[in-house]
């Protein structure tokens, strides 16, 4: 009983659900973490290439197995006609617009991506592209509303 009472015990409850905004941010979060692990292993020379299980059907037996395929990520990155690097950020399928008609970040080298990226998590995390996340949700919803 020592052990117990050496630790401070409190009355907390679980919070029940995560405000959608929240969510949002943390889906931006690791497609960001995607990409900068993606930048690192294009710059250091090897691939990453995250797996995810996916479900297959025999169609003889029709046993279901479970297999591990490698999930395809596209680089946010281009190369600009001016020779720099350009960032764009997309959630989901749409790219989103930093400011207005801007909607590319201006790298400049390969070198200077993974601290872009790293900037740019910490922006989301502090809710700095809440607007753009909202308006991006907005239309990604309207794309699945029956007409």
């Amino acid at each position: 009983m020592n052990t117990l009472t050496s630790l401070k015990l409190v009355s907390a409850k679980r919070p029940s659900d995560i405000p959608p905004i929240v969510k949002r941010r943390n889906r931006l979060i690791a497609k960001i973490w995607e990409q900068t692990e993606l930048a690192k292993g294009q710059q250091g020379g090897t691939a990453y290439a995250p797996v995810h299980t996916r479900k297959i059907k025999d169609r003889e037996t029709g046993d279901v197995c479970r297999v591990e395929a490698p999930k395809r990520i596209k680089a946010w990155w281009f190369t600009a006609d001016n020779g720099k690097v350009c960032l764009t950020i997309k959630y989901g399928a749409k790219v989103l617009e930093l400011a207005k008609g801007k909607s590319a970040i201006e790298v400049g080298t390969m070198a200077e991506l993974v601290p872009t990226l790293d900037m740019l998590k910490v922006a989301v995390d502090a809710g700095e592209l809440d607007a753009q996340i909202d308006t991006a949700s907005e239309a990604l919803r309207a794309g699945f509303t029956k007409k």
